[in-house]
């Protein structure tokens, strides 16, 4: 599937990845060598595409001892790849964890949750925002804005421009590259709260007037990954099944 993900994108087109559930929901980052030796295995083929990895801390997770469970984390991460975390805890909102993530250069993600907001401090050359909101909007409505998030995202929006300024917290000095990334249950359409994100900081819209070719492309992607299970189905014992198809889900 990873390896269809690389031959079916453009040159150009870059990818994140989040880490497991199992890694870090479930297990805390604690004895999960296993687990990552795999997903990092798995996810090899996309490293040239791949801007940055995820790792998205759980909101149980508060700095102790959460920051301790990173360090013993980090030796085994793959060197090839660049790394962001996402805290969802007030308890991080410090120098001890800004100064920790800058030391080993990972990035802080700046993200926007129902009731949580990171602080806009840089801790590696690049930003990742994260536009996440809740799941107050029902699958049913995504395709179009439910929600307006303009004051939000006005915010974020200055905040990058400061750091293009010089004006912003932490390195900011050395940033060379911003992601954004927004989900249907920020607003209602990420599409279009990129495009509304877009306009803010000064680029041009992207167009979405394609859907039928859009969703011919997802049909096809969809058919693919039924042949490959398939596929995987005729060849794996059933506990090697039943594990494989767990770690899909979740690379999903």
């Amino acid at each position: 599937m990873v390896k269809n993900w690389v031959k079916r994108t453009p040159e150009d087109f870059r990818f994140t990845a989040k880490f497991p559930k199992v890694i870090t929901h479930d297990k805390f980052l604690i004895d999960v060598e296993d687990e990552v030796e795999q997903f990092l295995e798995n996810i090899k083929p996309l490293e040239e595409k791949t801007l940055a990895l995820l790792i998205q801390l759980p909101p149980s997770m508060e700095i102790t001892p959460g920051l301790e469970n990173l360090r013993n984390f980090l030796h085994l991460l793959d060197g090839g790849f660049r790394y962001a975390v996402e805290v969802r805890h007030h308890s991080w909102f410090q120098d001890l964890a800004y100064n920790f993530f800058a030391d080993n250069d990972i990035c802080l993600v700046w993200s926007q949750l129902a009731k949580l907001s990171t602080p806009p401090i840089v801790t590696t050359d690049f930003l990742y925002v994260r536009l996440i909101g809740d799941r107050s909007i029902s699958e049913k409505d995504f395709g179009t804005i439910q929600r307006d998030r303009v004051s939000e995202m006005n915010n974020w929006a200055s905040e990058i421009k400061n750091v293009e300024g010089g004006k912003g917290r932490g390195r900011s000095s050395e940033v060379s590259a911003v992601m954004i990334a927004a989900n249907n249950h920020y607003a209602g359409f990420g599409p279009g709260t990129v495009n509304i994100f877009r306009n803010m900081i000064g680029q041009t819209e992207l167009s979405w007037q394609d859907q039928e070719h859009i969703q011919r492309q997802i049909q096809q992607a969809k058919q693919l990954e039924k042949e490959q299970q398939f596929s995987l189905s005729n060849t794996l014992s059933k506990g090697q099944k039943r594990k494989r198809q767990s770690s899909l889900t979740e690379y999903i």
